[in-house]
């Protein structure tokens, strides 16, 4: 897994190789209000189970046609209230839904895009769909302003670099969020706006294979406090013979001082697991010399066979002193639950296939909807 923060791995990267994957991620916290989003875009839809069926009949037999990456795009925008999903939205497609170039930095899935202005270091999302399957519309600008950013790169040296590549680009780890959500109830037409004013983060990830293939499971997490704000990052291999990646970025905001440490001690406790949640570790720690990082996923967000979104309580300890208590948003990721067919199954109830009919889709919708209606 390389890792970089140089902002010309922002442009999409056209990858090609059948499996490749390339997605763009942003999210904000607004504290005041108890408004938090999510937004993605891929080119290669790596959870996609559509594409991962493609790629293993290929992989079987290479006569029938490898799958193009930008022929499973897809965008995603998860909307949470006080902890409570409002919008989870997924839908994915062929390359025509799909635009982006490798001269300037921006993407775009349906009527829904980011663009970056390089003068003012600010990305504009425009955002513009409707969700069917929950009779609702969606319409939002978020303005994502850059608060600081540093020099970080580091090379995959597993096998000597001899290695598929899979690469992190930690672009922006804390920027100022302003702008508006609308979500429109069809066909009643009741529309709420949402006004935002929030602190978030941008990443850019990418890989030439699935990532199952390479990685078995990830932990990543980010929050901001009035003394600290941080990263952390750690990975797992599917060769065990590789030692685990590691890395936190801490900004001391007395100092305005960015530090980065990539040798740290990790240990999981508190397991846990489920039918639709892969096992995973309710409380990590992560170590270096002097400081300590406490993590304990304590609301679930957003679950799905092969991932967990959180919202964190983290606690920051340096030079033995008292812990700084903080919040945030943690995920675990466990890829080889992609290659379960029997989850496949239940994943492709979250996904939208334009062009596709899906009974699993329309029933999972239609319980949700009806937990919605309960909640009003």
């Amino acid at each position: 897994m390389n890792i970089t923060t140089n902002l010309d791995q922002e442009l999409w990267h056209e990858m090609q190789e059948p499996g490749a994957y390339e997605w763009w991620y942003f999210d904000a916290e607004d504290k005041e209000s108890g408004i938090s989003v999510v937004l993605i875009w891929f080119s290669g839809f790596p959870f996609s189970p559509s594409y991962t069926n493609h790629y293993e009949k290929w992989n079987s037999r290479p006569a029938s046609g490898a799958p193009l990456p930008s022929n499973y795009s897809g965008f995603s925008f998860q909307l949470y209230e006080n902890g409570r999903e409002i919008v989870n939205f997924i839908k994915e497609g062929s390359r025509e839904l799909f635009e982006g170039n490798s001269l300037d930095i921006g993407v775009r899935f349906e009527k829904n895009l980011f663009t970056y202005d390089a003068l003012r270091d600010e990305y504009l999302l425009d955002i513009d769909f409707s969700f069917p399957a929950r009779r609702k519309a969606i319409k939002a600008n978020l303005l994502f302003k850059a608060c600081r950013r540093f020099i970080y790169e580091k090379k995959d040296a597993n096998n000597n670099g001899k290695v598929p590549l899979h690469q992190w680009l930690l672009s922006v780890p804390k920027a100022d969020v302003e702008g508006t959500i609308t979500v429109m109830e069809q066909p009643a037409g009741a529309v709420r706006t949402i006004p935002v004013r929030a602190v978030g983060y941008h990443d850019h990830n990418l890989g030439a294979v699935p990532m199952q293939e390479y990685i078995s499971r990830w932990y990543w997490g980010r929050a901001f406090s009035d003394l600290f704000d941080l990263v952390y990052y750690v990975v797992f291999f599917k060769n065990n013979d590789y030692p685990p990646l590691s890395l936190l970025v801490l900004n001391d905001n007395k100092s305005d001082t960015v530090t980065v440490h990539d040798t740290l001690q990790f240990r999981e406790r508190n397991f846990r697991s489920g039918f639709f949640s892969p096992q995973h570790s309710r409380d990590i720690d992560l170590q270096y010399d002097n400081i300590h990082l406490k993590i304990h996923h304590d609301t679930v967000l957003d679950t799905g066979p092969f991932y967990l979104r959180f919202a964190s309580a983290i606690s920051l300890q340096r030079d033995s002193g008292n812990f700084e208590d903080m919040s945030g948003i943690s995920e675990f990721l466990n890829p080889a639950r992609l290659q379960s067919r029997f989850m496949r199954f239940f994943t492709r109830s979250r996904i939208w296939r334009d062009g596709d009919r899906s009974i699993m889709y329309n029933n999972y919708n239609r319980f949700k909807r009806s937990l919605d209606w309960n909640n009003h």
